[in-house]
């Protein structure tokens, strides 16, 4: 930290609040506001989307003379995201920053400094006045991380256990040979009207997680690529989760039992809590019995095969990273098989869902709550919406609120910005530059929108409109601060170029 705040004060605290809070190696313009004396507390501050910008139109043509100016002095930077930033709950206090992530320890204060001058110099050129850059330590990571599929009763008491064993959205996912590098099924499309083959959509790297070659891995022996339902970590964490509620139970008997022996007067309801336990600890043990009597050998969680996985790449400007598995429908119940569909997570109250998604009492005209926590999926967020939303926040401005499902991180909810973010990847000799649509964190108390394990996760807006598929995310350690999809538009016309009719299931 300190050869950042020799020359740059506030390196701790510009971006403190952020999901992996990193330092900041430098900042133009006036400094931002901090608390002062010796116990201060840092101001939290959140990362917030910017719409209808005056730069908005320009910012293709300028992001990409950016990242050339930052080649040209040889930096390695890794991602570019032009974001307002806000304290906590409040408006922003800085409308456009053009928030610039680094590889760490490969940029000082003063060099930055001197590229800053000159990115401020390009934005001039435009025509564009007051706009402040700010240099990050980031990186960009794509997200890795036979019975059948339990059917998702409803209601049922234990949605958020039984879930990771169903087909619902987002299905968490790994090669059978690979099952610690794990991701999540996006989609469930179909290559034809009258085709009985079912795919499920995720992302190339998931299921080709060692190489990156020109072959396309559909001309290979398909044998060679099975992919099971959770992988090691998702697994593991799946059955966690029914022994910690097993235990919750447990613990839950024996407080009510004793509270019953105490409290005469509230002896018979403390006696119908305790029945109700019991009960749950009953069906929590029968789905941990099922789970570990069918579901332990990584043979029995292979449910399809690799159809087709070009390689990663750059096709459009945006990353092409996907693939198609083609599913064995026999491990699918189909009669009970809800499709494309995302579960929105129990712990959220139909209230609770409201105040976030639809925060503003203006907008709610025609909000209704997720049927049985399931966001059904349809239609295609195109690019011009992505743009210009018509969500409102709580303060009337202009947003677009969106959810997923995901292996590492479950459900959240986010902010998707209204301009593309520029990443880089360096890989050995070789370098990747692509637009993405970013995702921020709802605010700073729900951590990050993804992380790892997450890519392959469908976003969805809050209405269930298809908006992308998570490939990755930067931050400068553990947490994401920023998620990164390719728009579903896009990923649909790459996937009809060798499916012409495949379609949504």
């Amino acid at each position: 930290m300190k050869s950042h705040s020799v020359f740059y004060p506030n390196a701790a605290s510009d971006f403190y609040g952020t999901p992996s809070g990193p330092l900041c190696v430098y900042k133009s313009g006036d400094l931002w506001p901090v608390h002062t004396g010796l116990e201060s507390e840092r101001i939290i501050r959140e990362a917030r989307p910017v719409y209808d910008h005056p730069m908005q139109d320009h910012w293709p043509e300028i992001g990409e003379r950016l990242y050339t100016l930052l080649d040209d002095n040889e930096i390695r930077w890794t991602s570019i995201d032009p974001l307002a930033f806000a304290e906590a709950g409040e408006e922003p206090f800085c409308p456009l920053l053009l928030w610039i992530g680094v590889e760490p320890a490969s940029l000082g204060s003063e060099d930055a400094h001197t590229v800053a001058e000159a990115a401020t110099f390009l934005l001039a050129s435009f025509g564009f006045q007051g706009i402040e850059i700010g240099f990050r330590e980031s990186v960009v990571t794509r997200s890795q991380s036979s019975s059948k599929m339990l059917s998702y009763d409803s209601p049922d008491p234990f949605p958020e256990l039984r879930k990771p064993f169903t087909p619902i959205l987002g299905l968490p996912i790994a090669l059978q040979n690979f099952p610690y590098f794990e991701g999540t099924g996006a989609l469930y499309l179909r290559p034809c009207e009258k085709s009985d083959i079912i795919y499920l959509l995720t992302c190339a790297h998931v299921v080709r997680p060692l190489r990156n070659t020109d072959t396309h891995w559909s001309k290979y022996p398909r044998l060679s690529h099975k992919v099971i339902a959770l992988g090691q970590m998702g697994y593991n964490n799946a059955v966690k989760g029914i022994q910690d509620r097993i235990a919750f139970e447990n613990s839950s008997i024996a407080l009510y039992e004793e509270l019953g022996d105490k409290n005469g007067e509230s002896k018979e309801d403390m006696l119908v809590l305790a029945q109700r336990s019991k009960q749950n600890k009953r069906m929590a043990n029968d789905l941990h019995s099922t789970i570990t009597k069918h579901w332990t050998d990584v043979k029995a969680r292979v449910i399809g095969r690799v159809d087709c996985a070009p390689p990663v790449g750059v096709h459009g400007g945006f990353t092409e990273d996907w693939a198609l598995i083609e599913l064995e429908n026999d491990k699918f119940n189909l009669t009970t098989f809800k499709g494309n569909q995302v579960y929105v997570d129990k712990k959220s109250s139909p209230a609770e869902y409201a105040e976030m998604m639809y925060p503003n009492v203006k907008d709610r005209a025609n909000f209704t709550y997720p049927k049985n926590d399931l966001l059904q999926a349809y239609g295609v967020v195109p690019a011009d919406e992505i743009r210009k939303p018509q969500h409102l926040d709580r303060n009337g401005n202009k947003c677009m609120f969106v959810v997923k499902n995901g292996l590492a991180t479950g459900t959240t909810f986010g902010r998707c910005t209204g301009m593309e973010s520029f990443t880089r990847v360096y890989y050995m000799e070789t370098k990747m530059t692509a637009k993405e649509i970013a995702v921020l964190p709802y605010s700073n108390k729900e951590g990050p929108f993804s992380d790892k394990g997450d890519s392959g996760s469908i976003v969805l807006t809050r209405d269930g409109s298809i908006l992308g598929m998570i490939t990755g995310g930067a931050g400068c350690t553990n947490a994401t601060d920023v998620s990164y999809l390719t728009p579903f538009w896009f990923i649909l016309e790459q996937i009809r170029k060798a499916y012409p009719n495949c379609h949504l299931y």
